[in-house]
This record gives C-alpha cells, structure tokens and sequence, in this order.
C-alpha cells in the first residue's frame, strides 16, 4: 500500500504575522486558526514562538485578573452600559418636554420658566401673615 502524499503547503510571512497579529489581539484562537487554516497547532505555536513579541519560547506570561484585556472588556461593557442609561434619560427628557407642551396647549399659559422671569418668593397670603413686605 501506498500512501499518498498531502501536497506540502507553504503560508507567507504576512499571513503568519495577521495571524500572530489576531491571536495576540483576541481577534482568534490558537484553535480556530488551526481550523480555518488547516494547520496544525505546532505551526502556529511556531509561529508565535517566531513572529510574537509575546509569546516567545521558554517565556513564562503572567495572567493577572486586571490584564488589560479584561479592564478594556470591562471599559467597553461600562460604555455601553452608559449609553444606554444615556438613551433612557433622553428619552425621559423628550418624553417630559412633550407632556410639558401639551399641558402647556391645554391650559392655554407657559408653563416652561424663562430665563428672565424671575421666582416667586411666596403666596400673597403668607406675605400678608408675616406683616412685611
């Protein structure tokens, strides 16, 4: 029996590095590079080991809870957090600015404050009870 040979496939040096570049990123795995690529693992740890600046032969890496991978994962998942609290509180804003405006049309007066208006400073009642003014 005769085996036949898998026709020997060669990567060039720029898709080595966009993939080194990838794994480094956590834009892919070292698994999901194997499949796509049809590769073996050992390639691309070969890879890593020749092309990363991180992954280096012998080289130990210390994994800490607030690498900053996981603070930017954490950054991205606050700003989205806020910016949805951004949209509800738009949304109150419009919501209370329309409702200020009908009532406003219902009661046929302004109720919106202007910027020259001044306050009040009581009922005429209490000032009539505190005898001054």
């Amino acid at each position: 029996m005769t085996k036949k040979r898998q026709a020997r496939r060669t990567f060039s040096q720029e898709l080595k590095l966009k993939v080194v570049k990838d794994i480094e990123s956590g834009k892919a795995t070292i698994a999901q590079v194997c499949r796509e690529f049809s590769v073996s693992g050992v390639s691309v740890y070969n890879w890593l080991n020749k092309y990363s600046k991180f992954h280096k032969q012998g080289a130990s890496i210390v994994v800490e809870l607030k690498s900053e991978a996981y603070r930017s994962k954490e950054l991205e998942k606050k700003i989205k957090d806020l910016e949805a609290a951004l949209g509800r509180k738009q949304l109150e804003v419009e919501f209370l600015n329309k409702l200020i405006e009908l009532a406003s049309d219902d009661l046929g007066i302004d109720i919106k404050k202007k910027d020259h208006t001044q306050q009040s400073t009581g009922s005429a009642s209490r000032q009539k009870k505190g005898g001054s003014k």
